[in-house]
């Protein structure tokens, strides 16, 4: 018997090169994979966040996926896709990347391990994950119940996250 398959969401970012090619071709790129793209949302231009931010803005984005792979599977071919667009996985963290995609939800899976924590541990405090989620599924909801919408409210101002259309 097939695996069953689940409906996820991954995040895309990119602050190098050309950073909207990056964002197009991963979702090609998640497709070869056989990650099925069922919607992918307008791109925004993000200020950076985390441990480094003296570097580009961002251009991020969200996809709504569909598949049968297991979450490290799903994870491997994320990191897959990134790689193949030149992303070096020795740099320190939070560095600027040409191509970060990020496993944020896969449905309604709780789970952590060394290499993945599902929902991603930041899902409800990032505005340049939360805005293009939100235009995907105004209603979506972590497995807990949390509504991304009322998580997005509670950040308050900041996070810069300026739509630039598809």
């Amino acid at each position: 018997m097939a695996p069953a398959e689940r409906t996820g969401y991954l995040g895309l970012g990119s602050n190098v090169g050309d950073a909207a090619g990056h964002l197009r071709e991963a979702v090609a790129l998640l497709e070869a994979e056989g990650i099925e793209v069922d919607a992918v949302s307008s791109t925004y231009a993000t200020e950076p966040v985390g441990e480094i931010l003296d570097q580009p803005d961002f251009l991020n984005a969200a996809v709504r996926i569909r598949t049968a792979l297991e979450p490290e599977e799903l994870l491997d071919a994320c990191k897959r896709v990134e790689a193949e667009r030149g992303r070096s996985f020795d740099a320190p963290r939070h560095s600027p990347r040409p191509l970060d995609v990020d496993l944020l939800l896969l449905g309604d899976l709780e789970l952590s391990t060394d290499r993945l924590t599902l929902p991603h541990r930041e899902v409800t405090t990032r505005r340049f994950v939360l805005v293009p989620l939100l235009e995907l599924d105004p209603e979506l909801a972590l497995p807990d119940g949390t509504r991304l919408a009322a998580a997005l409210e509670r950040l308050g101002p900041g996070q810069r996250v300026e739509p630039l259309g598809r």
